[in-house]
């Protein structure tokens, strides 16, 4: 028989502190809400989503996800370890390792989870130092967290955004007998769109040693001839030790990967807590992955277009934006919630206002996620509008 404690409300901590804690988010123009959307459009007006590609609402990645769906329904609720690793999943892992030229790939339930496990694992244990570009998604700071949290003998340096004087610095005054060295850095940074110079620290890899991770998160399918992301468009797949990604984003389904040699997918498979004591991905999901790499490499024409479009911007407004996310830093919060508000209502432009801790303090912005079935004509009218609505502002 199951009782209840029946304390009063005077007995227990009450929820006070976090109506306080919201209230100052308020305050600060930072707090957030969720917002219903609709997840198809016609005239997509749009420009809030990472599906660059447009693969999500493809006819052949919905046709494959259906009839997996059909047959097996979500398939086995399990772990990868215990019932949950299918053919499907196999053929899905062999997909992207060709994709990455690794010998194989491992399944995550996430990107952010991929990471998580990942750096957790690999940092939990030996003498090791760790180098992290200070711009570094979240789950790639709380990868490395929680590895140092499990590991004293793990020391954790943090470079500046993309200066390779900094790194080459941090890594020849850290060079210490007896203590492996790792190198993580995002492959196209998420909230300012720029790539990290990925040829330059293969060259301080060669100089120092060390073992290089990427996140691929924004530019797996996007970037390179074959889809193969940042590493494969500037040549240094081949010096890339762990490519990290989501299927989540270009691919348009769900889930996330780490693409790298056999052993260390044996590794992970015993050791990365994030894969082992997590349902693996349910079939549907994997199906329209595979789907969805395979229209990415078949239709190379979408990423000609994300790449007109993008050049479009930056000869309209001036952005030094090389890739499809377009960042316009407003500085002020609340002058940003009110500028992607305008966008909305009056012009019916969906832009996110990207606050701290997202990004730094002072440098708030409307980030602009620029799709494949975004039309030409489209970027014109956002274009327009958002010359009408930040320039009296002083922002473009």
């Amino acid at each position: 028989m199951v009782t209840r404690n029946n304390h009063s409300h005077d007995d227990h901590d009450d929820y006070s502190w976090v109506t306080a804690r919201l209230e100052e988010l308020n305050a600060r123009h930072l707090r957030r809400h969720l917002n219903i959307v609709q997840p198809f459009q016609a005239d997509n007006r749009s420009f809030n989503s990472n599906d660059y590609l447009g693969l999500s609402s493809h006819p052949a990645v919905r046709q494959a996800m259906a009839k997996v769906a059909m047959q097996y329904g979500n398939g086995p609720r399990s772990s990868a370890l215990v019932a949950g690793y299918t053919q499907y999943h196999r053929d899905l892992e062999t997909q992207i390792s060709q994709l990455k030229e690794t010998e194989e790939a491992v399944l995550f339930s996430s990107g952010f989870a991929a990471n998580v496990g990942l750096l957790s694992s690999l940092l939990s244990e030996g003498n090791i130092d760790v180098f992290s570009d200070e711009l570094n998604h979240a789950s790639i700071i709380d990868g490395i967290r929680l590895g140092k949290a499990y590991n004293k003998n793990c020391s954790v340096h943090v470079y500046r955004h993309n200066d390779m004087a900094h790194l080459d610095e941090l890594l020849s005054s850290r060079c210490r007998r007896n203590r492996r060295r790792l190198v993580v850095t995002d492959s196209l940074f998420s909230m300012d769109g720029d790539f990290a110079r990925l040829p330059d620290i293969v060259r301080l890899k060669k100089k120092h040693g060390f073992l290089l991770i990427i996140d691929e998160a924004h530019a797996t399918l996007v970037c390179g001839e074959h889809g193969g992301g940042a590493a494969e468009m500037f040549g240094v797949q081949e010096h890339v030790d762990l490519h990290v990604g989501t299927l989540s984003k270009a691919v348009g389904s769900q889930g996330g990967f780490v693409a790298c040699s056999a052993s260390m997918k044996n590794y992970l498979v015993n050791k990365g807590r994030t894969l082992v004591f997590s349902t693996s991905l349910p079939i549907p999901c994997v199906a329209s992955a595979q789907m969805g790499i395979v229209i990415g490499q078949r239709e190379p024409w979408r990423r000609r277009h994300l790449e007109q479009l993008t050049r479009r911007i930056q000869q309209q407004i001036g952005s030094g934006a090389a890739s499809p996310i377009i960042p316009i830093v407003i500085g002020p919060e609340q002058q940003t919630l009110e500028i992607a508000d305008t966008m909305q209502k009056d012009y019916g432009f969906i832009i996110p206002a990207i606050r701290p801790p997202t990004v730094p303090s002072g440098t708030s912005r409307l980030r602009i996620s620029l799709s494949a079935t975004h039309k030409t004509s489209t970027v014109d009218e956002l274009i327009e509008a958002l010359i009408e609505v930040t320039r009296p502002r002083g922002k473009l």
